[in-house]
């Protein structure tokens, strides 16, 4: 009798212990994801080939980036160190066009990259008729780089000394040979570029320090990248960034400086549609509106800020974007596999700069998708 008693207290208690391990269905519970472990050592011996090959390059190093994972990669060879911080060049002008987008994003901001700039500059100019999206496309019109020799008063913008505001305005008011309607052409860099960050400070009411501040580095949590202005005086920098001059006029095609990890975030806000971690700083359409090409119509696959890796095949859609600069470094994105890179050089001579960025389109990219579509294989 006592048993039984017994037997009759306990099985309530089974039952809900039982209870407590089941949410009262059938359905089982969902299987622990496997995420893949990925070996980029293939990419990091060809990183030291070509270092080992090189008679210019001292230093290399790299940062690879995934959607989900986060950094799943860091390298550094010869003198570099992970914590080394280099003179980006024209890898600057994807974070140019990302505070622009943010800025065309904020509902607050009477502002589109697609009106003309005479609707934010206050100024008497000759380029009023120019849009932000085609001065960030290299097709406004307005004479590139490859038109150094008759820029005069427009050389402001390679100057440490004086404000944004103030070159740029010089700049807008003084009209350069070559000039031609905007969206007949397409030039790469230059003064069209110095425009667009005066807008920026126009439209913000803010330096473009500030603005970058508040709209990029912030919420991204960005610790040394920042635009200054070395193109007159490379011996000067350090590799500090207390070394950085220009602060208050700086370049905007070519100014900025960046750590492997700052740069590894702004990357990683591409992959992950405009988000920094929890904060929103660009919206999807943005980012997909940075990639669409406007230079293809002028033979030269280029959107805002991204050089446009062409297909393979006609008729299909490009996936892989990549921002170069003057030095060497080099970033990308490879929007089918959701991963990216970069890579930093700290030579300033520019004997071979080309030389890296070669490497990553020819070997490194091909390279890192390789490992990634391998691990992630074996987990499928």
């Amino acid at each position: 009798m006592q048993e039984k008693t017994l037997r009759r207290l306990l099985w309530p208690l089974a039952a809900l212990a039982l209870g407590a391990c089941s949410d009262g269905s059938d359905t089982p519970a969902p299987p622990v994801e496997v995420l893949p472990a990925y070996d980029f050592s293939a990419v990091d011996a060809r990183f030291q080939q070509f270092l080992d090959d090189s008679t210019v390059f001292d230093g290399i190093s790299v940062t690879l980036v995934d959607q989900r994972q986060g950094t799943v990669h860091e390298a550094a060879f010869g003198d570099h160190t992970l914590d080394t911080v280099v003179l980006l060049a024209s890898t600057s002008k994807v974070p140019v066009v990302m505070l622009l987008m943010a800025l065309n994003d904020d509902p607050d901001l009477n502002f589109s990259v697609e009106a003309p700039i005479a609707d934010y500059l206050p100024w008497e100019g000759v380029y009023g008729d120019r849009t932000v999206a085609q001065l960030v496309s290299n097709t406004s019109g307005i004479p590139g780089l490859g038109s150094l020799g008759v820029y005069g008063a427009h050389l402001c913008q390679y100057a440490p000394a004086g404000t944004l505001e103030a070159c740029a305005r010089t700049i807008y008011s003084t009209e350069l040979e070559g000039t031609v309607p905007a969206g007949s052409t397409f030039d790469y860099g230059g003064s069209q570029w110095q425009l667009a960050g005066a807008v920026a400070e126009q439209v913000s009411n803010s330096t473009w320090r500030q603005v970058f501040d508040a709209y990029i580095a912030e919420p991204c949590d960005l610790e040394v990248f920042q635009f200054g202005n070395m193109w007159s005086n490379l011996a000067a920098w350090t590799g500090s960034p207390d070394s950085l001059q220009g602060l208050d006029n700086p370049n905007i095609e070519g100014g900025a400086i960046s750590s492997l990890q700052d740069y590894a975030k702004l990357l990683l806000m591409h992959l992950n549609g405009g988000r920094c971690g929890d904060n929103r700083v660009m919206s999807e359409d943005s980012v997909a509106f940075m990639q669409v090409d406007r230079g293809g119509a002028f033979g030269v696959p280029y959107g805002m800020g991204w050089w446009i890796v062409a297909p393979e095949a006609a008729g299909e859609t490009p996936t892989v974007f990549y921002d170069p600069g003057a030095f060497g470094a080099v970033s990308w994105i490879d929007i089918e596999r959701k991963i990216g890179g970069y890579v930093a050089i700290d030579d300033y001579t520019r004997r071979d700069s080309g030389a890296p960025v070669n490497l990553v389109l020819s070997d490194i990219i091909p390279l890192v998708a390789q490992a990634v579509d391998e691990a992630r294989a074996a987990v499928e």
